[in-house]
């Protein structure tokens, strides 16, 4: 019988040592557990701080735009070039009106009314055909 005793006391103590080790383990985890719930808790209550200042910060930002919205008055609505005011002046412009002329009368910024004859004036350039030398030399060769 006694060779059966140490054996069973070696089985024994391993025993005590696993549930000891166990019983650490679980300790360590609720201890562990605790102390992630205190960070997330913290962090939470950071995060909610500073969505609280963007939101005031929101708030008074609108508040803000209201009063200039309020203050300044509306914008002029923009007329742009359509085909018939592109039309229009064109056709005033070649009657010998000038841009500020053109400009007032349509109810469009003067500066588009400049870039529309400017650009006008260069496709006018690149649509006259003026003969090349050496066709005009060949004409007054042969005449």
């Amino acid at each position: 019988m006694d060779t059966l005793v140490f054996p069973l006391a070696v089985m024994c103590s391993l025993g005590l040592g696993g549930v000891a080790l166990s019983a650490m383990a679980i300790f360590k985890a609720g201890a562990s557990a605790r102390f992630m719930d205190r960070r997330v808790k913290a962090r939470q209550a950071e995060l909610e701080a500073a969505f609280e200042s963007s939101q005031e910060t929101v708030r008074s930002l609108a508040r803000q735009l209201d009063q200039i919205q309020v203050q300044s008055p509306a914008a002029p609505s923009r007329s742009s070039f359509n085909l018939s005011t592109r039309t229009q002046a064109l056709r005033m412009h070649r009657r010998g009106d000038t841009s500020s002329q053109i400009a007032a009368a349509l109810q469009v910024p003067l500066q588009e009314v400049e870039l529309l004859l400017r650009v006008h004036n260069i496709v006018l350039k690149h649509l006259i055909v003026t003969p090349k030398p050496e066709k005009a030399l060949e004409r007054a060769n042969a005449g």
